[in-house]
């Protein structure tokens, strides 16, 4: 594993920066990802390039996405000098990850995400997800719980649901906060997604299944009967096979399809 670069800066809240300093966990997260030369990484949030020295030292196409300008000069002084670095200044957010997309090669993206976007912009990466082959992020530990739970686990509901339509959740390992110069007040935890690569039970209507889902879990104590009772009726739920005497927590993925496929052929 390569030496990640030191450089000082000081972590901004409003960025949400905690930067990893942790060697242990870095060469973990790195073992995770196994980079190989003939691969196209995109690093969401290189900061101060913990992750970054390992990921061009493997010789792989590096691209990384920064939106801190302060933390631009530092990466530069440690990467320029690589033929296989490529800095972008900028919001992933906003980012069009289509520019990096190669016919013979799909993107695999790295990250330890601010907290604060990290669902925003894995939906925003899940509209590009034709163009990568796996995601390996460092998100808040109950994020990740959500992402990867099943029905009738008390992390189970919308963000889980939509994530597990579109990939393959691997929840990793855990991450103390003591990995972070400025520590997190909560753990944190490493995930794996990779995106289906085909779509066994399609949704006929992405955002159908969207409003499904959102308004079943609008008051997830309740039977899916009351809060599913503005789209149907208790017959049209028993119908489609489906209880309505359930919580919106014991309703699986690929009945929330099924609801959404009735309605959008309704």
């Amino acid at each position: 594993m390569a030496n990640p670069p030191t450089f000082h800066h000081r972590a901004r809240k409003r960025f949400g920066q905690n930067f990893l300093h942790d060697t242990g966990v870095i060469q973990r997260i790195i073992q995770a990802i196994t980079p190989q030369q003939d691969q196209h990484l995109v690093e969401i949030g290189p900061g101060q390039g913990a992750l970054t020295a390992s990921l061009v030292a493997s010789g792989s196409e590096t691209h990384v996405i920064e939106l801190d300008r302060d933390l631009v000069p530092g990466l530069l002084a440690s990467f320029a000098s690589y033929n296989n670095f490529h800095l972008h200044q900028g919001d992933a957010l906003k980012f069009d990850f289509k520019q990096l997309a190669d016919p013979n090669q799909k993107i695999r993206v790295i990250g330890n995400l601010p907290y604060n976007i990290s669902t925003p912009l894995l939906f925003h990466l899940f509209s590009f997800r034709e163009l990568i082959s796996d995601m390996h992020f460092m998100l808040q530990k109950e994020v990740v719980e959500r992402l990867a739970a099943q029905p009738g686990e008390k992390a189970y509901g919308r963000l889980g649901i939509m994530a597990q339509y579109f990939c393959q959740i691997d929840y990793l390992f855990t991450v103390n906060p003591g990995a972070f110069k400025p520590a997190p007040k909560v753990d944190s935890a490493i995930v794996k997604l990779t995106p289906h690569r085909s779509i066994e039970q399609p949704a006929e209507d992405i955002k159908q299944l969207e409003q499904v889902v959102k308004l079943a879990f609008s008051q997830r104590r309740k039977t899916i009967r009351n809060t599913l009772k503005s789209l149907f009726a208790a017959d049209e739920l028993h119908q489609l096979a489906i209880d309505p005497t359930l919580r919106p927590e014991q309703i699986t993925l690929s009945q929330f399809i099924s609801l959404a496929n009735y309605l959008a052929k309704r």
